[in-house]
């Protein structure tokens, strides 16, 4: 992007804050399932799923309160996700699943959904895999964001081969968003952010709908069942404007990717 084009980006931003705009924070908490889908030459892989949930920075405490809060009455001590959703820990899962729908729209989840054989990586993504992830990451967040909202968000820490791409992603969403302000994009060691935890749980769940990987006997597919029910229908791609809890599955032949 040329200079003078980031200092007109620059100068509309501050044109809000002299108005006296107030802006909200807000922070979203990212999280990926079967990634490696991308990466391998599994014949069973299917889907892989981007998501997150997104908070304003208000019920940050409140909402990683109550979580606490949970793990003390289950004693769990160690991190959770949705691997170690195991018959022993159902009740804990299904409160967290309780948790989630409490909040309202001060919780919110979205995710997309890639179709991994179709995705063209010779010809859309100059044949790398790891730029092609991450642009389906620009894709989830892009269209999630909104004018005069500050946001910091975060990822789990990931091994990439080109070190800079979080900085790169965060660089094209300040572009594509120039009424909203991206502070950070930051990658963080899930095992201490419980926000992120969250997040794990709810996109595993998700994946384990879309890639059928369920046993019918098995307490994830309990879960699974204890959350549609929660939702009030299966979970399915749903229309762009559905705020609570959000499933974007790309067409990739039509969207050229």
């Amino acid at each position: 992007m040329p200079e003078n084009t980031y200092y007109v980006i620059c100068y509309r931003k501050n044109q809000l804050n002299f108005k006296g705009t107030i802006m909200k924070k807000a922070e979203i908490y990212c999280d990926e399932s079967c990634p490696d889908f991308f990466t391998s030459s599994n014949p069973d892989g299917k889907y892989l799923l981007i998501g997150g949930i997104k908070i304003l920075d208000t019920s940050r405490e409140e909402i990683k309160n109550e979580i606490k809060n949970l793990k003390v009455k289950y004693k769990i001590s160690d991190e959770f996700k949705w691997k170690k959703a195991s018959k022993n820990k159902l009740a804990f899962y299904k409160e967290l699943t309780d948790l989630f729908f409490k909040f309202n729209d001060l919780l919110r989840f979205k995710c997309i959904v890639v179709d991994v054989k179709a995705v063209n990586f010779e010809k859309f993504h100059e044949d790398d895999k790891e730029l092609g992830f991450y642009k389906f990451y620009y894709y989830m967040l892009n269209y999630w964001l909104e004018s005069n909202v500050a946001y910091s968000i975060f990822t789990d820490l990931k091994t990439n081969r080109i070190k800079h791409r979080l900085s790169h992603l965060k660089q094209c969403l300040t572009y594509s968003n120039i009424d909203a302000t991206i502070e950070k994009v930051q990658a963080l060691p899930s095992h201490e952010v419980i926000l992120l935890q969250l997040s794990d749980y709810l996109v595993g769940l998700v994946s384990a709908k879309f890639n059928d990987s369920l046993k019918s006997t098995s307490s994830k597919k309990i879960l699974l069942d204890y959350f549609e029910q929660k939702l009030g229908h299966e979970i399915k791609p749903t229309p762009r404007t559905e705020q609570k809890f959000n499933i974007f599955k790309i067409d990739l032949g039509r969207d050229k990717w």
